[in-house]
């Protein structure tokens, strides 16, 4: 997928916990801001442009199976 640099101000708490959370899934920050981003669009019905339904709904799925594994382990 093609990348494009941007700035973005996030604020602190914000950026603390998606540097956790990248930190977790093994990838940097960028990356995992960017499937996040994708994932909140298509949650709120935004969705992707038609060329990217796929990649998505990948996203979706790995979101929702985390969600499970959350609920499980209380």
């Amino acid at each position: 997928m093609a990348t494009r640099k941007v700035t973005l101000s996030l604020d602190t708490v914000a950026l603390a916990l998606a540097e956790r959370a990248a930190a977790q899934t093994g990838q940097s920050v960028s990356a995992w801001l960017s499937r996040a981003a994708r994932r909140e669009a298509v949650r709120t019905g935004v969705g992707p442009p038609v060329d990217q339904l796929p990649e998505a709904m990948a996203d979706e799925a790995e979101l929702a199976e985390a969600e499970r594994h959350l609920r499980a382990s209380g």
